[in-house]
């Protein structure tokens, strides 16, 4: 990994706060850290597989600056992200006796980022936290631009709120621990980024895709800074999605309700679940007459569906290694997406809460 750091800013007036990409910050975290601080005292949440690998040197990085800290660990999985484990883990954050000038630190993937966040947002009325991603995934999205939330039964992040953290560390050298297939759900997320705004950006990654995907060095940080430059602008435009944010849900629309139906499970991860839904959603455009064909068939081969070792064949969703063919993904994402509909509270720009 090249050892440089590098900058970008979310600019959100007095909420704005920087995003850093580089090797080792974890290792540095506590000088980071520490400017932000209104008292010496921070908890760390995280999960007990990132714990093993990332709790310890994170540790030894705020003592080295005299921060005080607490670690708070959840089992690993998106099925940690609902109500139940959401009180405990609010009930273990108070047991410390936090004050409002402690900050809570998010070690972890995309679910310890969205709990941590409401938790912030929640307790004490709000207190500070910092966003340290450590799954590609987090680091390109989900820890950037402060949406942080709790599934239901009934659907994705139906509990939540908009909460800016006040820094994001995306320390690179934490995706080496990554297996591949976690690797690859974050990498439909950057292609994402293409299709939605930036076209030259998505023929970069039909080349060099599998570059970022085996963490080459320089591919991989314009990988992750391009996602994160686009979406600290969309963000700064648009902080509670009224706009141009609902670009950021491509995918999602589908992609949430296949996760709903497959119960929040590791039976399909997050990203699986929006690169699946982006595929739904250019055919879905395509039979509404709104997207060409050309356009539909750029979708349909782009490099996360052959990125995936033959699970996902030719369209990117033809067979999949749960047991569903094309046609019962495609009726499960239908049957979700006509539910809420017919109940009346389906989003205005679609599920991709």
């Amino acid at each position: 990994m090249m050892n440089t750091i590098e900058k970008l800013r979310v600019e959100l007036g007095e909420r704005a706060y920087e995003i850093l990409v580089g090797p080792q910050l974890i290792e540095s975290a506590g000088n980071e850290i520490l400017p932000l601080l209104r008292r010496r005292q921070v908890v760390i949440v995280s999960d007990e597989t990132v714990a093993g690998n990332y709790l310890a040197p994170l540790r030894d990085s705020l003592s080295a600056v005299g921060i005080a800290h607490h670690a708070v660990l959840l089992p690993s999985g998106e099925e940690t992200k609902d109500l139940d484990h959401f009180g405990r883990l609010a009930e273990d954050i108070l047991a410390i006796g936090i004050e409002r000038g402690t900050m809570l630190v998010a070690l972890g993937g995309g679910v310890v980022g969205d709990v941590t966040g409401f938790a912030a947002a929640t307790l004490l009325r709000g207190i500070d936290f910092v966003q340290i991603p450590t799954t590609l995934l987090a680091q390109v999205d989900s820890s950037v631009g402060g949406k942080t939330g709790i599934n239901t039964r009934i659907g994705k992040n139906l509990i939540g709120a908009f909460y800016q953290p006040r820094l994001v560390l995306a320390d690179t050298e934490t995706l080496t621990s990554l297996p591949r297939r976690e690797l690859l759900a974050g990498y439909a997320e950057i292609v994402k980024y293409g299709l939605i705004r930036d076209a030259a950006f998505f023929s970069w990654l039909e080349a060099e895709g599998g570059s970022v995907c085996a963490l080459a060095p320089a591919a991989l940080r314009r990988a992750v800074m391009t996602s994160c430059a686009m979406k600290a602008e969309i963000v700064a435009g648009d902080e509670r999605e009224e706009g141009d944010r609902a670009l950021l849900n491509f995918g999602h629309t589908f992609g949430h309700a296949l996760e709903t139906e497959t119960g929040f499970s590791s039976r399909l991860l997050h990203g699986e679940a929006v690169a699946l839904g982006m595929v739904l959603a250019f055919d879905f455009a395509a039979r509404l007459g709104l997207a060409a064909a050309a356009v539909v068939a750029v979708g349909l081969s782009t490099a996360p569906a052959q990125a995936y070792d033959g699970r996902y064949q030719g369209s990117g969703y033809g067979s999949y290694d749960h047991g569903w063919d094309q046609h019962q993904w495609r009726e499960r994402a239908w049957h979700q997406r006509e539910w809420r509909a017919h109940h009346r509270w389906y989003p205005r720009y679609g599920y991709g809460y």
